[in-house]
């Protein structure tokens, strides 16, 4: 085993290697005079592919996050340069991403979720899903690829790895049927309400549930959103609209129709925090509001938590049911953020919702350039969403409105 006090496990904007694991004498190093990059070593060489997402903050944290594990694992783990790895080296890695050892390295204790500065960060949460294993290395093929081409490699030793053949993609399958859909809003409406602290929890889950699920927002969207990005206005029947603005991947913009539903729960959710019933256009409060401190926006992390933690309660509340709740509680600690965009696609297109119109609530096709100026298009697709997707909260069980 290397000495491993040659480089400790720390985040790579403050990581520190030794020369004789910098990667400056790398057996896979490309010639000098013909690289396109000025990096003379390993860190600084990725740090160069990162910096071509450098305005992508979604994509940047997800590129740099299976970099430095692949360089730190290099490092400390094997004793050797990221530009020396083989073949045989990265079958090894792909091992190691399936349970990260020794723990204590490589795993934040107690999954906890701790600034990149804090010395309990670690490189990994937790053990990699199988999707999330992919995921890492078709990222490293990516970024090995591109170093090829800079010159700054010979060549790609990821591109060696037996890769499964491209299949069709599979029908969406991470996402909550009606019925279960119907238990997490019981169990929504069930919460306690008699203190401050009980109350102020209600309605985050409330309104965290409702925007997810109506307007089919991803995590990033939400954790970047302002109420300010509400806004209304004149439909061709002449009635008031109220649509949401939102920056989506790739720094695409776009408009999501938001119901009258959506808006009694946006005031619900207002006044339970203090504020007037609806926001302003240049309000900068965020869509989900912290419990303490100055209102700012939360990160995708603790977005990602705190609806993580609504099923996670949801699914102790179904086993407490009864055994034959099992298999549903079981579904439900699975389900995450990206699981309720599912859901809310899902629950479209089998309620009779156009695919179009999904399409477009959804960002999954950006519109063309002609489309700013079918508003009549705008109109169809604002009323076909709020007369047939809804959150239908049950209130009856829960007079008191609050």
């Amino acid at each position: 085993m290397p000495d491993t006090q040659l480089a400790t496990v720390q985040p790579v904007e403050s990581l520190v290697v030794p020369d004789v694991l910098d990667g400056r004498d790398g057996i896979n190093r490309g010639s000098i005079e013909h690289s396109q990059l000025s990096a003379r070593n390993d860190l600084d060489a990725v740090r160069a592919w990162l910096s071509n997402f450098a305005d992508t903050k979604t994509t940047f944290d997800n590129y740099r996050k299976e970099a430095e594990r692949l360089l730190l694992w290099a490092v400390v783990q094997l004793g050797k340069p990221l530009s020396s790895l083989t073949h045989e080296d990265l079958l090894l890695f792909k091992g190691f991403l399936v349970d990260p050892q020794p723990v204590g390295r490589w795993v934040s204790a107690n999954g906890g979720k701790y600034p990149r500065g804090d010395a309990r960060w670690r490189p990994f949460n937790g053990p990699l899903s199988p999707a999330s294993q992919r995921q890492a290395l078709i990222i490293l093929n990516a970024m090995f690829t591109w170093l090829v081409n800079a010159g700054y490699l010979r060549g790609n030793p990821m591109a060696l790895l037996r890769q499964r053949a491209k299949r069709s993609a599979p029908r969406v399958t991470r996402y909550l049927s009606v019925s279960l859909w119907d238990e997490v809003k019981e169990f929504v409406q069930q919460l306690p309400q008699e203190t401050e602290a009980q109350r102020a929890y209600y309605a985050r889950c409330r309104w965290l549930t409702t925007l997810f699920y109506l307007q089919g927002m991803r995590i990033s969207e939400v954790a970047g959103g302002q109420m300010g990005n509400f806004f209304r206005r004149l439909g061709a029947d002449g009635q008031d609209q109220w649509w949401l603005e939102t920056l989506g991947k790739g720094d695409k913009e776009r408009i999501v129709p938001a119901s009258p539903e959506l808006i009694q729960e946006l005031r619900r959710y207002r006044t339970a925090n203090g504020l007037s019933a609806l926001p302003t256009r240049a309000e900068e409060t965020p869509l989900i509001l912290p419990f303490k401190g100055k209102a700012r926006c939360l990160s995708r992390s603790a977005i990602h938590d705190a609806i993580k933690g609504v099923f996670g309660s949801a699914a102790a509340w179904l086993r407490n049911k009864g055994p034959e709740f099992a298999d549903r509680a079981d579904e439900l600690e699975r389900a995450s953020a990206h699981w309720l965009r599912h859901t809310a696609g899902s629950h479209q297109a089998d309620g009779g919702v156009d695919l179009r119109t999904i399409r477009d609530n959804l960002g999954h096709v950006s519109l063309n350039t002609t489309s700013l100026y079918l508003h009549t298009e705008d109109d169809e697709r604002h009323r076909e969403t709020v007369a047939r997707h809804r959150m239908n909260w049950n209130d009856a069980k829960n007079p008191s409105g609050s």
